[in-house]
Formats: C-alpha cells, sequence, structure tokens
C-alpha cells in the first residue's frame, strides 16, 4: 500500500477588491486544516491567489500584468510555501505566472513536502476568446491574456508516487490524461474556475455544468486507471458564479468524495496509488491493447474534416 493522504482544498470566491496577502491567509487556514487531518499533499484551485480575472476585458498590458506573479514563491506566498514545509505537506499551486523574458502563462507548480517546486505547468488547452464578444453574457478572455502552455504534459516522481498536473479546460481532453497515462501517472491534480452559465448558451446552467466535470474527470481517471483530484475556486466573484463540485476520484472512476458547498472547504482522502495497478495491467494495459497504428489522425489533424460526400 502506497498511500498518499490528500486534502482536496476548495476555495471560495475571491472578489476583485482582495489582495494576495488576504487570500494566502485564507489558504494557510485550509492548510493547517490540512495538517490536522493528517495530509501529506494539499491540492489547491486554478489561479488560486486572484479573482478568476479573464472575465475582464483589459487594453492596458500594466492591469494585465497586475494579475500574473513574476517568481514563486513571491514575498507574499512564502508564508504559505513556509507553512507547508513546516508541516511536510506538498503542494499544488495554481496562478497566473509571467517569465523573466515576458510570457504569460496559466501555470501551475508541484511543490514537495520539503518545500521545493519539483514540477510545472503550463495550461494547454486555453478555452474562450481573445477580443470582446458583444454576443457573450460575459467574456472568457483566456486567449487573451495566456499563451498556450509549451511544456506538454510531464509527470515526476514525488511521495513514493507518479504524480502529473493540469489545469481546468484541460480535464475535458482525453488526450490529456492519456498523456500522462503513457508515463505511468497514478495522480492528476487539476484545479479549475468554471463558470455556473456557459457564456454563449445560458440554457446550460449549473446543473449541466457539474454534469460535464464529473462526466470528464471520471472518464480521464478510470481510462488511464489513476487518481484525478479536481479543485475549484468557487462561488460568486463580483457578481460572477462559479461551480463547485470538488471531486477525489479513484482509479476505477468513482467519485469518493465531493465538495458539498460553495465556501472555503476541505475534502480529504487516503489514496492508495497502488489501487491504480489493477486496471494498469489489465484492461488499460497499454503496452498489450493499445493500436496506435490506427491513431495517426490524432496527431496529424486537428480540426474535424468531413468524409466525402
Amino acid at each position: 500500500m502506497r498511500e498518499i493522504v490528500t486534502a482536496a482544498l476548495q476555495m471560495g470566491p475571491i472578489q476583485k477588491a482582495e489582495t494576495r496577502q488576504d487570500v494566502v491567509e485564507r489558504m494557510i487556514a485550509l492548510l493547517d486544516r490540512a495538517k490536522d487531518a493528517g495530509a501529506t499533499l494539499a491540492v489547491f484551485p486554478e489561479l488560486a491567489l486572484t479573482t478568476f480575472f479573464p472575465r475582464w476585458y483589459m487594453e492596458d498590458q500594466a492591469e494585465v500584468d497586475s494579475w500574473f506573479e513574476t517568481e514563486m514563491p513571491s514575498a507574499e506566498t512564502r508564508p504559505l510555501f513556509d507553512r507547508a514545509k513546516a508541516y511536510g505537506i506538498g503542494m499544488y499551486l495554481g496562478y497566473a505566472e509571467k517569465t523573466p523574458d515576458g510570457h504569460h502563462f496559466n501555470t501551475s507548480v508541484l511543490v514537495s513536502p520539503q518545500g521545493d517546486i519539483v514540477g510545472k505547468y503550463r495550461k494547454v488547452h486555453l478555452p474562450g476568446h481573445s477580443e470582446f464578444d458583444t454576443d457573450r453574457a460575459f467574456q472568457h478572455l483566456e486567449k487573451r491574456y495566456f499563451e498556450p502552455g509549451d511544456l506538454g504534459f510531464p509527470v515526476w516522481r514525488s511521495q513514493d508516487g507518479i504524480l502529473g498536473m493540469c489545469i481546468c479546460n484541460d480535464r475535458r481532453w482525453p488526450e490529456t490524461y492519456r498523456v500522462m497515462g503513457l508515463q505511468g501517472v497514478e495522480m492528476v491534480m487539476l484545479g479549475f474556475n468554471t463558470p455556473a452559465v456557459n457564456s454563449q448558451m445560458s440554457a446550460e446552467g449549473p446543473e449541466d455544468r457539474l454534469f460535464h466535470h464529473r462526466l470528464s474527470v471520471q472518464a480521464g481517471a478510470y481510462q488511464n486507471a489513476t487518481w484525478v483530484i479536481a479543485v475549484a475556486k468557487a462561488g460568486v466573484e463580483d457578481g460572477h458564479p462559479l461551480i463547485g463540485g470538488s471531486l477525489i476520484v479513484d482509479p476505477n472512476g468513482k467519485i469518493v468524495a465531493e465538495s458539498t458547498t460553495e465556501d472555503d472547504e476541505m475534502l480529504v482522502h487516503a489514496c492508495d496509488l497502488d489501487l491504480c495497478n489493477f486496471g494498469k495491467e489489465t484492461i488499460f494495459d497499454f503496452a498489450r491493447h493499445r493500436r496506435i497504428e490506427h491513431y495517426g489522425l490524432i496527431t496529424q489533424r486537428t480540426g474535424a474534416e468531413l468524409p466525402p460526400v
């Protein structure tokens, strides 16, 4: 048995006016609860330090850059890193990253229980649009403020397991999980900020959004025999609602813990990584069962092309 006692640390809304210091204090309070629960891994949401700023249209690059971190840990986040190290708790932390050479990414890092950053991931599947859209109920400007991730989907050895990361919309794409599955991933951590209503189809409300969220995460877990820890930033941010639905899903695709609020909330589960073995050695033994000679279109073609009439 190889257990990682994992705390999914859902965060309630972060208003536009809240400071990094305000948010970090909340995160430390959640980390304190994780320590009391015996956790050795804490998973925070996507863009955990700020409101979901891509809903706002901005033309001033200085204003845009104010939402980004130029170092990690920073002066504001150092207390969180110090507390986690003192507790011996590893972390997944999502934030907006501005690189030294001026690139902008939606990023997460994996921090070891010793306080070292052992992995970095940059969001690959950016949803939304890049210019103000008058036909949308609200804006979703990730394509304006972020570049597609340039690191692929790596995995890392940490806490006696093989751990991977992705972010929000990545969870809807089966390739995300499969690329990590082909590296033997045993736990995928992902944070998300998901609007409760589809900006282009108001009839798709919270119930449908939560259904598609669960469907994507459970399928990714089952089809790759891996744990998936999906953690929300939820609630109403400056009048804009985000779904909750933080989940811990086992390698059989079963939900073993799910949040019940849209506030700061903790889920804890002792995730036995050895539960991945049966699926990886039977129905999803890739080496025995995959037929890559028939999968060429996956990497040869981006958009769908219809057959001749």
